[in-house]
């Protein structure tokens, strides 16, 4: 899992903002720093040679790299502590590790391995401590260290539409999905009061190794791995089914899309919003979706 600081300069409360975000996306990351006028202030991974390349990638300067597995408390009160005492705060917390799950095979019974009758309580519970558990951990010590500075921040989580509707992803991941979004509201509910916003980000389909992966074999890692890489051709049939589903044509999602949409809600260009899900997903849910994963 890898996690990224990141506000842009022009958006920011105020200058020089401190984040931090956990990520399994490092397109998200990319897509940020290649637009112009963006700062990036830090990164935190599982993958100590990927995050180490991608923190060098986007400018030492001002992206810091810290080893942090979010479904472990003491990782992430080590990650969030860290930024702190380099920075003196923390500003914007970015929650966007996620894992989708592995399936196992089809049941002796011919029951799909993605099905209820055959659900796999370790996994169910790894997917739910990643997605749900790990974010809960993040808002946790994020809101901490926020409320020591008489309060005021950005908590933005990446969620999914399959938090928004069934059907659109396995038991595990929907289940984690739909826990994160009411988690967001929850948690607005309560700091609001100190003035820290908490919403979330729900996007469809973004052709990221770990869905190509998901669509192509039915998981996204193995062992706990990133996901394998992709090639472009199925990238692009990824993304060609992806269109297909959206009520909305012409544009294809891109991870920038995504990124775009947590740098808004970590703005101040949307300082009155809170407890809000944001779906990025082209209307998929405006209509009746079925992906069956």
């Amino acid at each position: 899992m890898t996690a990224l600081d990141f506000m842009p300069a022009e958006k920011a409360p105020q200058a020089g903002t401190v984040a931090l975000g956990a990520t399994t996306n490092n397109a998200v990351a990319v897509q940020v720093q290649q637009q112009q006028h963006r700062r990036l202030e830090g990164k935190v991974a599982i993958d100590d040679a990927v995050g180490e390349a991608l923190a060098a990638a986007l400018g030492g300067a001002c992206c810091t790299y810290v080893h942090c597995d979010v479904s472990v408390e003491a990782d992430v009160e080590r990650a969030v502590g860290y930024c702190v005492a380099r920075h003196g705060r923390l500003d914007v917390l970015c929650n966007n590790a996620g894992v989708l799950g592995r399936q196992a095979p089809p049941a002796s019974n011919g029951a799909k391995s993605s099905g209820i009758a055959s659900l796999d309580a370790a996994e169910f519970d790894r997917v739910l401590r990643v997605n749900t558990l790990g974010a809960a951990l993040g808002m946790k010590h994020a809101a901490r260290a926020m409320l020591l500075r008489r309060g005021g921040g950005s908590i933005v989580s990446v969620a999914s539409v399959a938090g928004v509707l069934g059907g659109m992803g396995p038991h595990a991941y929907t289940a984690s999905k739909h826990a994160l979004v009411g988690l967001t509201k929850n948690a607005a509910c309560e700091l609001g009061e100190h003035g820290i916003r908490v919403n979330c980000v729900s996007p469809f389909g973004v052709a990221t190794p770990m869905l190509v992966n998901a669509w192509r074999h039915g998981e996204d890692e193995e062992g706990g791995a990133l996901p394998a890489p992709v090639s472009a051709e199925e990238v692009e049939k990824t993304e060609e089914m992806v269109r297909g589903m959206a009520t909305l044509k012409g544009p294809t999602l891109r991870a920038r899309d995504i990124a775009e949409a947590a740098l808004f809600l970590a703005s101040d260009e949307s300082r009155y919003i809170s407890g809000h899900n944001l779906v990025v997903d082209g209307g998929v849910t405006t209509s009746r979706n079925v992906i069956g994963l």
